[in-house]
């Protein structure tokens, strides 16, 4: 798996989103939550993953943007050492659940921990 996040591991459709928000388990690492599906794509992708930072939260869209770009850097670097192993299709939404701005090093932290669970509830499957 290559340190990309390419518009095919994406999480664009309605459909899915709302799949996953209705049905999906969730796993958290303060200030982050990922609400996850087991799915089949009809791409080469084994993961589709969204990332999204509340309105009611941060107010300013520039703060929401810019974690918004830090989550999926965390997620880009952070992806091939944790989902080398696991063989199964899933959907993936990463919230940013804090009130308050960070930086990298504590998102890339979190980002981290928040696979490290992830895997670990999926891999016995």
């Amino acid at each position: 798996m290559s340190f990309s996040y390419s518009k095919k591991e994406k999480l664009k459709s309605q459909k899915l989103i709302e799949q996953l928000f209705s049905e999906g388990k969730s796993v958290s690492a303060y200030p982050l939550r990922m609400v996850y599906l087991k799915s089949n794509f009809d791409e080469d992708t084994q993961f589709k993953t969204g990332v999204t930072v509340s309105k009611r939260n941060l107010k300013k869209a520039v703060d929401r943007n810019r974690i918004k770009r830090l989550l999926r850097e965390a997620y880009r670097l952070n992806k091939s050492e944790y989902f080398n192993n696991i063989s199964s299709c899933y959907t993936l939404m990463i919230l940013y659940i804090g009130k308050d701005k960070t930086d990298f090093d504590s998102v890339n932290k979190k980002m981290k921990q928040l696979l490290e669970t992830f895997s670990k509830k999926v891999s016995p499957e």
